[in-house]
């Protein structure tokens, strides 16, 4: 049976988790708001992915808002000692489910406290400051977080929708685990930034590893690969990240228990020298 393991592990700080892991986002309803429209195949989901282990699992409170952190402390606590949760600040919902910059001082704070609450756990293992612009200021909002770690809340402080010069900054103020930025087999617009990350040991996970609702993806050869190894498109795509750097943890999303078994498998997928050329290898 196929595990998340396969694809070996990778780091976030001092956590050590599976290169394969799980992002949370579609278990909200329909644009990221609301209840799942099934439940019960969102929690069969969630547990599909820690029995096949995953141990990396990114969510934030502004899913839902608060529906998503709050199914998975109702589907998965008390959580699996291994498991590490990493979430996102920096951002909040509006009334008709548009998402707003919140990096102001007291809304960092209220939500750190809210996604402990929502999760039910006294430390969160990895927060992303999203600033949502490389036009942001990012020191100063990642101070905020910088101190919420010094007092025990956050074990480690990441960055998302970011540049190599907000990284930079961010890493003058504390260490930064990871990034979080969209990258994928169809955008490689961050292929430098890729690189800096694995040469300084920084995490880079891509969200919208597959394209998105919003964003769906077309690239070349990824069929041809496909039919070569008896595989689907999207297992070759989360394959070619794999391939792609050391640096690369993946976050694939579903709320359908057989689709996450089906990215999980990607793990195993080892994608041959003539499979990069065919899908135009960076």
């Amino acid at each position: 049976m196929a595990n998340a393991l396969d694809a070996g592990t990778g780091r976030l700080g001092d956590l050590e988790v599976p290169r394969m892991g799980y992002g949370a986002m579609q278990l909200a309803g329909p644009r990221v708001t609301g209840p799942p429209a099934d439940r019960d195949r969102a929690e069969r989901a969630l547990r599909t992915a820690v029995e096949l282990g995953v141990r990396h699992l990114d969510t934030s409170d502004f899913y839902g808002p608060y529906v998503v952190n709050e199914l998975i402390r109702e589907t998965l606590a008390p959580y699996p000692d291994d498991l590490v949760i990493v979430t996102k600040v920096g951002a909040r919902r509006d009334d008709a489910g548009g998402w707003l910059s919140a990096l102001g001082a007291d809304d960092l704070r209220r939500a750190v406290h809210e996604n402990l609450e929502h999760l039910g756990i006294d430390r969160l293992d990895v927060v992303n400051l999203r600033v949502m612009g490389t036009d942001v200021e990012i020191a100063e909002p990642f101070a905020v977080l910088a101190g919420l770690r010094e007092e025990g809340l956050i074990r480690h402080l990441g960055v998302s929708e970011v540049d190599a010069d907000q990284v930079a900054r961010a890493r003058s103020v504390a260490p930064v685990v990871c990034v979080q930025n969209l990258y994928n087999v169809a955008d490689r617009g961050d292929d430098a930034l890729v690189d800096a990350c694995a040469e300084e040991g920084i995490a880079y996970v891509p969200y919208f590893p597959l394209g998105s609702a919003f964003r769906p993806f077309e690239a070349a050869g990824l069929e041809t690969v496909a039919k070569r190894h008896d595989a689907s498109v999207h297992q070759v795509a989360l394959a070619w990240l794999l391939r792609r750097s050391p640096a690369i943890l993946v976050i694939p999303g579903s709320s359908d228990p057989a689709h996450v078994a089906d990215n999980v498998a990607a793990a195993g997928l080892v994608l041959t020298d003539e499979d990069l050329a065919e899908l135009g290898a960076s």
